[in-house]
């Protein structure tokens, strides 16, 4: 999906600032809102990719005047409006109207920090071999889809070269197309890290000597065409 959150190589939004002592919060609202979307996480309402994908498909205006934690909010109060969690009218006064519907799971207070440690880990047994071996050549795939992606627009299109092998992992692109209430859809496929020379990316303007690796699943690229991205080959 080309929505607002893909932000890289962009101009006119200025530098990143980082922030001395980098506090976790600025409110207490925005730990509430931590808390709030974790719990609801591990409901298995949902999944993770869902999760983002339901921030990044924010209209493009919200999203950009929205700051981190209200994207969270916005995202989460979707999610559960979309699953019949919880109305409109609910959420605007916080007065429950209807029973609460049963969830697959409930996180208590007392298991938070060994879900936390456990974390969702999204590798799969090996059941197909890799397509690419480390020093294969390959083009990230020009696509456009409308569902969830993790291939930067700037990437798509453009040459690199293997240069690690991840295993299998759950499918993001499938994974956050789950049906709400079916079973989630993993598809696992290979995992990779490509990595790109920075002149591949952004052109002869690009930083000498800059080069840029990303996490990318098996059915986002392809082999590399003959005589494409020999600027990465050279590098």
């Amino acid at each position: 999906m080309n929505g607002a959150q893909d932000m890289g190589g962009m101009h006119g939004f200025g530098p990143v600032q980082p922030e001395p002592g980098q506090a976790l919060f600025h409110a207490p609202w925005e730990a509430r809102a931590l808390g709030l979307t974790l719990a609801m996480g591990a409901t298995g309402a949902w999944n993770l990719d869902q999760t983002r994908h339901t921030r990044e498909s924010l209209p493009p205006a919200r999203y950009l005047a929205s700051s981190y934690y209200e994207i969270w909010i916005l995202a989460l109060e979707q999610l559960l409006r979309e699953r019949g969690l919880a109305s409109a009218e609910e959420l605007a006064d916080g007065r429950l109207r209807t029973p609460a519907r049963p969830l697959p799971r409930v996180l208590r207070a007392a298991d938070v920090d060994a879900v936390l440690a456990r974390g969702s880990p999204t590798s799969r047994s090996a059941g197909v071999l890799p397509r690419f071996a480390v020093g294969d050549r390959v083009r990230a795939r020009n696509r456009h889809p409308a569902g969830h992606t993790r291939v930067p627009r700037y990437a798509r299109g453009r040459c690199g070269v293997v240069e690690q092998l991840h295993g299998l992992h759950v499918f993001a692109e499938r994974h956050a197309a789950s049906a709400p209430g079916a079973p989630f859809d993993e598809a696992p496929q290979w995992l990779y890290t490509v990595r790109f020379d920075g002149r591949e990316l952004w052109g002869d303007d690009a930083e000498p000597g800059t080069s840029l690796s990303i996490d990318a699943w098996e059915s986002t690229l392809e082999p590399a065409p003959e005589g494409a991205g020999l600027r990465e080959s050279a590098a």
